[in-house]
């Protein structure tokens, strides 16, 4: 099981994707999560990537690829995994692509989260309060629903037309949205390969 969770930040990839991944067995990697631990560590990378962060662009290609597919080589990985925050521009959708084909598989299902933008920025406006996330300002928000619209959106139409796509409501309780994900998982994409 290969798959990927898409959707703008503050649609709830991070709750949903530990959610899903747990469900299917599998581990959910998450490039924020690998951006944030290197910032706390202080490592040149978590260091380079603290500077795109606070300004809510996205890291770099380079640096975000070396470190997810170092992620997807690790042994746990092996028998599938759950993506949040990779691919998110067309040219890290063409590198995920190399490297999957190396090991004759692609993305098995991929889940779009959908919300509005004015529930999301109310979602990432309380997140910043409850957690004291410095990259959560609402400047910095809409910066990055700006760069999400720009540069990972159009993933959409490419893993539509490959197939593999389920589009989800993202607004709701946290279990109602995990619930309409595995359904769509199960009654759609992972379904009908049976």
């Amino acid at each position: 099981m290969r798959m990927l969770l898409i959707g703008p930040p503050g649609s709830g990839k991070g709750t949903q994707a530990v959610r899903v991944a747990q469900h299917y067995g599998i581990p959910a990697i998450s490039t924020g999560d690998i951006f944030r631990a290197n910032v706390s560590e202080g490592t040149p990378l978590g260091l380079q990537a603290k500077d795109y962060m606070d300004r809510g662009a996205y890291v770099p290609d380079d640096l975000t690829n070396a470190l997810v597919l170092d992620r997807l080589a690790q042994t746990d990985a092996g028998a599938g995994f759950l993506l949040d925050g990779f691919p998110r521009t067309l040219a890290q959708v063409f590198t995920l692509d190399d490297c999957l084909e190396a090991t004759e598989g692609g993305l098995d299902a991929v889940v779009q989260l959908v919300a509005e933008q004015d529930e999301v920025v109310q979602r990432l406006l309380k997140r910043a309060k409850d957690q004291g996330r410095s990259d959560d300002t609402e400047d910095v928000i809409r910066k990055r629903l700006e760069v999400y619209q720009e540069q990972t959106h159009p993933l959409v139409a490419v893993y539509a037309q490959r197939g593999v796509l389920v589009s989800v409501d993202a607004i709701g309780e946290v279990d109602e949205v995990s619930d309409r994900i595995l359904a769509a998982l199960s009654g759609g994409i992972l379904g009908a390969r049976g």
